[in-house]
């Protein structure tokens, strides 16, 4: 007789397959340690890179700012959201539990399956190369054109809207930074989750003093009178109408469509969207925070605020400093304005206007923190989703056992750093990136929508934070997502069918799993 084991949604690790007395996840992280995580995985290199591709979209400073508005309306929600979750299932998992308890094993494991071939551990691939990247300014050694070993180029091919190849296979010095980053973070990581969010603590700190210094300096020192003028007094609403038009093409080089107001603003979404991602993933680890009840819905709406705030500001400072529109063929940065800064990276333009050639370094050590902190605490939380997968019969039977010392998942952080640096070495993590913010933002909705089905289906269960606005700001949220979806669809099909066929091929790979897991169990 087939017996199911899974840990009800109010026991923290419960239970598991692998029997009552498997180890569980220690509880050493605090207030402090959690908020630190959601900070750390949110902030990467994109604030500093990310609005140059956003303005060239928009074209005016009013909807440059719009659309990290809209951006930061949808995260709060979000944070607002889960928090709810959260508190109702402190267990290791997060995102992966809400979902398999709501709407059943089979979401769980496609939202597990996608996290671990592309959003996770593409994530971090991209985050660790940008190290090897941003650490060549002060070592020209490390670059992404430096190959040890070049196995290979594969052209680019088009399929329907979408490009694919046009990549370089081998090891460069670049990405062979990254990789030995991924190797020492997962080691930090086996080593105890004290000592993982130690490094996440020092490092997030670092890295949100540096940003808050870019927005102070910037304020302070970075202000160019002509830009302001521009950007303040003359085209700052240039464009937002709800008659006017905006060019957008569709697909990889196909035809220019003219788009609304609310449809451009979806569209350029897939910057700050990405930019502002990953703030979920100290859910992923909760069966290891204390008072998770409190502390995990605290973090959420602490360190979500915190990072949009700076990156509002952050924009602002750039407004300041530069005028929105440039020329991509302009001899000074001025003249390139934000839109054509060079290799789009705005904020080193700003510090530059204010300490001259030391600017391009400071910023690039700003970045390596930023990166750095934020591979610390990706790597961390991804593993747990996969720990509590193979607890549930649906991932590698060896990632449901724990470093005997340390009390860590130490094959599930294995497995994941193995897959990252396979994708460092393809160089596959730039187009698989591209692919996930409409996946991702389908399976937010997906979760959201778990707070109405457990309200109903689970009215009496404890709740010891309820989400604020609910339902009004939940519907919301589905609904600004569902729009973005069906926008990116619609005029962007390079960034959501790829991701979405990904989830798919989880099907059949869900239906392996689960018949092997009842074997198991019979």
């Amino acid at each position: 007789m087939t017996t199911s084991t899974r840990p009800s949604p109010t026991q923290a690790d419960a239970g598991s397959p692998h029997g009552a007395d498997s180890p569980h996840l220690v509880q050493r992280l605090g207030l402090f340690s959690s908020t630190a995580i959601v900070i750390g995985s949110m902030i990467g290199s994109g604030i500093f890179i990310v609005p140059a591709e956003i303005s060239r979209g928009v074209g005016s400073p009013a909807l440059l700012i719009g659309a990290w508005l809209v951006t930061a309306v949808m995260t709060i929600i979000g944070a607002l959201s889960y928090g709810e979750l959260a508190a109702m299932m402190p267990s290791a998992g997060g995102q992966y539990v809400y979902l398999r308890e709501a709407l059943g094993p089979m979401w769980g494991f496609l939202f597990g399956w996608t996290l671990f071939l592309v959003i996770q551990t593409g994530t971090i691939a991209a985050v660790a190369v940008a190290f090897g990247k941003f650490l060549g300014v002060f070592f020209p050694a490390v670059s992404s054109s430096h190959w040890l070993l070049h196995l290979g180029h594969i052209p680019g091919f088009k399929i329907g809207p979408m490009m694919l190849g046009n990549m370089d296979i081998g090891l460069n010095t670049a990405n062979l930074t990254g990789i030995v980053i991924v190797l020492v973070l997962t080691g930090v990581n086996i080593l105890g989750v004290r000592l993982g969010a130690l490094v996440q603590n020092i490092f997030t700190t670092a890295k949100t003093a540096a940003l808050l210094g870019l927005v102070v300096l910037g304020f302070a020192f970075g202000r160019h009178p002509a830009a302001m003028a521009a950007n303040f007094s003359h085209n700052f609403w240039q464009g937002v109408s709800w008659h006017a038009l905006h060019p957008v093409q569709v697909g990889v080089g196909g035809p220019i469509a003219m788009v609304g107001l609310l449809a451009v603003l979806a569209v350029v979404q897939t910057g700050s969207l990405f930019s502002a991602d990953a703030w979920n993933n100290v859910t992923y680890t909760a069966g290891e925070i204390r008072n998770p009840k409190r502390n995990l819905p605290l973090s959420l709406v602490l360190g979500t605020v915190i990072v949009i705030a700076l990156y509002i500001a952050a924009n602002f400072v750039y407004l300041c400093a530069l005028p929105l529109h440039g020329d991509p063929h302009g001899t000074t940065a001025f003249a390139r304005g934000i839109q054509y800064a060079a290799e789009d990276r705005v904020a080193t333009v700003v510090l530059q206007q204010i300490f001259q050639n030391g600017g391009a370094f400071l910023m690039a050590a700003a970045i390596l923190v930023s990166t750095f902190g934020c591979a610390n605490g990706l790597i961390l939380a991804g593993a747990r989703v996969y720990y509590a997968m193979s607890r549930d019969g649906l991932f590698f039977e060896s990632t449901s056992r724990l470093h005997p010392r340390y009390k860590t998942p130490v094959a599930a952080l294995v497995i994941q750093a193995v897959w990252t640096c396979f994708l460092c070495l393809t160089g596959s993590y730039s187009q698989l990136l591209q692919y996930i913010i409409c996946t991702e933002l389908i399976f937010y909705i997906l979760t959201i929508s778990c707070l109405f089905v457990l309200r109903r289906r689970m009215p009496d269960a404890e709740r010891p934070y309820r989400a604020v606005g609910y339902p009004v700001l939940p519907l919301i949220y589905i609904g600004m997502a569902a729009w973005i979806c069906v926008v990116l669809l619609r005029y962007k099909p390079q960034f959501t069918w790829p991701g979405i066929l990904i989830v798919l091929l989880g099907i059949p790979v869900f239906a392996v799993w689960s018949r092997r897991g009842r074997l198991i169990q019979d």
